[in-house]
């Protein structure tokens, strides 16, 4: 399906109902909103594996602007922007306090919507994220998992990302994201705009520190760890969690990558339960 939100078509994808039937009455389920990585991927990353959520939420998939089936002008490509277009999405659906998750690149949309909107969300899901990009952390780590061209192709890529750069990452590091060796078929698959990722890497990802603003979530907030993660190491989840305070949780998940569920798909569907099933 598509909408237009704020000038732009976005694509978004909804499996199951809010509202229900349940003998004489109609329950209604909260909404659990799916942003996903890059950016430059597109939703499909998230799936199966969170339809699953199906059976106590509304789960709505969305394309990004300029991501996916999501075609936008690259200049409106911004943090600002992103975290915007959710809130319009919402108002204009009649979406009312979702759950919101953001895997990796999501992940900081949603902590950057968390602070423009502290009244939007019931809860966040920050999973392999950052709120700062730490290059000495992430090249440490590719080596550690993969010697020394990784952290080479790394260092060189974030330090001035390129289409060219994007390639060899692709290529050399991306493989390390997982633990699974089967755990990265879910790129084939995706509709991949390399564009928007060298975009906002080069004029926002460098430079972003949204630490300083976390202390404004005022919503319960769930952070995921892989410990192996190659790009959002353990100490930028670390730091998410410090900086939102008393409200958020951290769950580290050992022998796992960047994003926790493909590694370890039974544990981390139990701890997002017991979160979301939580008061």
């Amino acid at each position: 399906m598509q909408i237009t939100i704020n000038g732009t078509l976005l694509f978004f994808d909804v499996v199951s109902s809010t509202l229900r039937p349940e003998s004489d009455a109609m329950r209604e389920c909260p909404t659990l909103l799916m942003l996903h990585g890059g950016p430059g991927y597109d939703h499909s990353t998230l799936r199966p594996h969170f339809d699953r959520f199906a059976d106590a939420f509304q789960v709505i998939y969305i394309d990004h602007r300029g991501c996916g089936r999501s075609p936008a002008d690259l200049a409106t490509c911004t943090l600002d922007q992103w975290a915007d277009d959710i809130a319009s999405f919402c108002a204009t659906l009649g979406i009312e306090r979702p759950v919101v998750f953001g895997q990796s690149f999501g992940g900081m949309v949603a902590m950057h919507y968390g602070t423009r909107y502290p009244d939007g969300a019931a809860k966040l899901i920050l999973s392999s994220t950052a709120a700062k990009f730490d290059l000495d952390a992430t090249v440490q780590m590719a080596r550690s998992l993969g010697g020394d061209t990784p952290a080479r192709v790394a260092h060189d890529f974030f330090s001035n990302p390129t289409l060219a750069g994007y390639d060899d990452y692709a290529h050399v590091c991306l493989p390390l994201y997982t633990q699974d060796t089967g755990g990265g078929a879910f790129r084939n698959r995706a509709v991949q705009r390399p564009e928007v990722t060298v975009h906002f890497f080069r004029n926002e990802m460098m430079k972003m520190d949204l630490r300083p603003a976390l202390a404004g979530i005022t919503c319960p907030t769930l952070v995921l760890a892989g410990a192996l993660d190659p790009v959002t190491p353990p100490v930028c989840s670390e730091e998410i969690a410090n900086a939102i305070g008393p409200n958020a949780r951290l769950e580290v998940f050992e022998g796992c990558g960047h994003g926790v569920h493909r590694d370890d798909p039974d544990g981390s569907e139990a701890v997002m339960r017991g979160f979301l099933a939580g008061a």
